[in-house]
């Protein structure tokens, strides 16, 4: 994979080429054998059930992984903020959904502006909305360009977020979006179920997306009936994309954590009708301090995000279960899991590396300025890319 170079510190630049063992900790390390491994079977899943795929760069928050996306299939990527979208489209990328609801006046000129980039290169940029206010400032920002804009309207499918109501309310707003200037494009329906996805069970994940489809079909069926059928459905996430390509209503997906993972994800009874994931997103971090019955590293929550838990501990060869406790913003609490007779193992040394796989992959992405990207393992393995981090919240 390629990555821009230039702007990096020497520090970092010196890491490609070297082995795991110069990265210095807490940093943030992606496995890229099992990052590929991901991203073919989730693009091998997509072209065997016939829908589009467009996943969330909001995750990995970085244009080369996102062009690593384009390449095994993807027919386009999210973002879930405007900053994100500039970002990627600054780096090339030709076609981005930002499946969010912007209703920030110079947050809108910039949509328009990017709009205008990438229709003088043939791309095409889409937006989420769902409010008549929502179209109104969009329909405004675009008089500032002669592009147009793929506009989707956000329905509210259960998980009481963002989206206009299922049925009527949704077939209103569409009404409404096709009567506006020609620069606002109806490009269906965005319907995404986010608190389905860290169900933990198959079965109640299945219940949650069948009641949310039946809502998106009535809504879906109500629209054809007045002439405004949706020309796509968007939505899913990496814990329910296969019910959702299942039900025939979705046309494209948007799983993100698919490829990295997550110890929230890994939690997950594993639905079999989807790929298997592998974690491939890592905090390296050493040994700082031993105690009697503790062991501390140098991995807090500066480190990585505690919103979905805390981060497991992945065992290496002659390595106890190690579990992790708060230690606070510069350390973790590293405690064994294994017994021998009632007597706890031993405690890894002090020095000694340990990789903690982080509760949420997204929000830790954003805690780091770089992706130290690895070939050949975290162990014996060698530092292959640094790809910067485009954080963007605004």
């Amino acid at each position: 994979m390629k990555s821009s170079l230039d702007s990096l510190p020497d520090a970092l630049r010196g890491l490609i080429g070297q082995g795991v063992e110069a990265i210095d900790t807490p940093a943030l390390v992606v496995d890229l054998d099992v990052t590929m491994r991901n991203m073919q079977r989730m693009a091998e899943f997509a072209a065997k059930h016939r829908v589009r795929l467009r996943p969330h760069a909001k995750m990995h928050k970085s244009a080369a992984f996102a062009k690593l996306q384009l390449q095994a299939g993807a027919t386009g990527l999210c973002t879930q903020t405007v900053a994100e979208a500039e970002a990627l489209v600054a780096a090339g990328v030709n076609d981005v959904f930002i499946s969010n609801e912007v209703l920030s006046v110079p947050k809108l000129r910039r949509v328009a502006a990017l709009a205008h980039q990438l229709k003088q290169r043939g791309g095409q940029l889409a937006i989420a909305v769902d409010s008549e206010l929502g179209l109104d400032r969009l329909a405004q920002a675009m008089q500032l360009t002669r592009a147009s804009i793929d506009v989707f309207v956000e329905v509210d499918i259960g998980q009481g977020r963002c989206g206009v109501a299922p049925g009527e309310p949704a077939v209103a707003l569409v009404r409404q979006l096709t009567q506006r200037s020609s620069s606002l494009r109806y490009a269906g329906l965005h319907a995404y179920h986010g608190g389905a996805q860290h169900l933990r069970t198959p079965q109640a994940r299945r219940r949650t997306i069948v009641q949310a489809a039946a809502l998106l079909d009535d809504t879906r069926r109500q629209l054809a009936a007045a002439d405004l059928a949706p020309p796509l459905i968007t939505g899913a996430g990496t814990g329910t994309f296969a019910i959702e390509a299942a039900s025939g209503l979705w046309g494209e997906l948007q799983p993100g954590s698919y490829l990295f993972m997550d110890a929230d994800y890994l939690a997950n009874e594993r639905d079999t009708a989807q790929p298997q994931f592998e974690p491939a997103l890592f905090v390296k971090s050493q040994i700082v301090s031993v105690g009697a019955d503790r062991a501390v590293c140098d991995a807090g929550h500066k480190s990585h995000a505690i919103d979905s838990g805390l981060p497991q501990v992945l065992p290496l060869p002659g390595q106890p279960r190690l579990a992790f406790a708060n230690g606070g913003d510069e350390h973790g609490i590293l405690r064994p899991l294994d017994t021998d007779d009632g007597v706890l193992s031993a405690l890894p040394a002090l020095g000694e590396t340990v990789w903690l796989i982080p509760g949420h992959c997204d929000p830790t992405v954003n805690l780091h300025d770089h992706l130290i990207v690895v070939r050949g393992g975290l162990i014996g393995g060698q530092v292959e890319t640094v790809v910067p981090v485009a954080r963007g919240t605004w």
